[in-house]
C-alpha cells in the first residue's frame, strides 16, 4: 500500500479515537467509514496493479523494439542485396546486348552511305541516252529509307540515340577528332562535321563519334 494512503487511514482512525474519547456520538451510518476504507484499499490495489501492468507493458515494448530493430536491419540488408542483384543483372544485360547494338549501328552506317552515294551519283550516259525510267531507282532509295527509319526506331526503343555534335564544342568523351578545318564562322575547337555518328545508350557512350574540328588559322586553310 502506498505510504500516503497509509498515513491518511492512520489520521482518520486517530480522529475517530479522539471523537470517542470526547464522548461524541458515532456517525449515523457506521458503514460509511467502512465503505470509505474499502474504497481506499481498492484504489491502492488498483494503483499497484496499474504499476505492475505498466512495468509489463514497458518490458514488452522493449522486447518488441529489439525485434523491430532486427527487422529493419534485415530489411536494409535485403534491399542492398536486391539493389546489387539488379545492378549486376542490368550490367550483364548491357554486356550481352552491346555487341548486337553495335552491329545494328554498323548496318545503319551502311544504309546511310548507300543513300548518300545513290543521291550523289549521276545517271550514266546510257540512261540519259535511252531516257530510262528512274522509278526503279527511286523505289530502291525509298526502301532504303524505310529500312533506315526502322533501324532508328529499334535503337530508340532500346534508348540508343545519336549524339548530334555538329556546332558544339569538341568533347573528347563523346568524339574523336580525325581532322581539322579552318572555319572563321565558328569558334576554334567547334565540331564542324560528324564523319561518323556517335551514339549514347542510357546516357552512356556506346560509340564515339568521328568528327572534323575547326582550328584558329582560318586564313591559311587546312595543313
Amino acid at each position: 500500500m502506498d505510504d500516503s494512503i497509509k498515513q491518511a487511514l492512520i489520521d482518520r482512525f486517530r480522529g475517530y479515537l479522539d471523537t470517542v474519547e470526547d464522548g461524541e456520538e458515532p456517525p449515523d451510518d457506521p458503514g460509511e467509514t467502512a465503505d470509505l476504507f474499502s474504497v481506499l484499499v481498492e484504489m491502492a490495489a488498483l494503483r499497484s496493479e496499474v504499476r505492475t501492468e505498466s512495468r509489463l507493458v514497458k518490458e514488452a515494448l522493449e522486447q518488441f523494439r529489439g525485434v523491430f530493430d532486427s527487422l529493419q536491419a534485415s530489411q536494409a540488408t535485403l534491399q542492398r542485396e536486391l539493389d546489387r542483384a539488379r545492378t549486376e543483372t542490368r550490367d550483364q544485360a548491357h554486356s550481352a546486348l552491346r555487341p548486337l547494338l553495335l552491329d545494328v549501328i554498323d548496318l545503319r552506317d551502311r544504309l546511310v552511305a548507300a543513300l548518300t552515294l545513290s543521291a550523289a551519283a549521276r545517271p550514266r550516259w546510257r540512261d540519259r541516252l535511252w531516257r530510262r525510267d528512274r522509278s526503279g531507282v527511286a523505289a530502291w532509295q525509298e526502301g532504303l529509307r524505310m529500312t533506315l527509319r526502322r533501324l532508328d526506331q529499334v535503337l530508340l526503343d532500346r534508348r540508343v540515340v545519336a549524339t548530334q555534335l555538329a556546332g558544339l564544342p569538341f568533347d573528347p568523351r563523346l568524339a574523336r577528332a580525325i581532322g581539322t578545318a579552318a572555319d572563321s564562322s565558328v569558334a576554334e575547337g567547334t565540331v564542324i562535321k560528324e564523319v561518323r555518328a556517335g551514339f549514347l545508350w542510357d546516357d552512356q557512350v556506346l560509340r564515339t563519334a568521328e568528327v572534323i574540328v575547326s582550328k584558329g588559322d582560318a586564313g591559311k586553310g587546312d595543313r
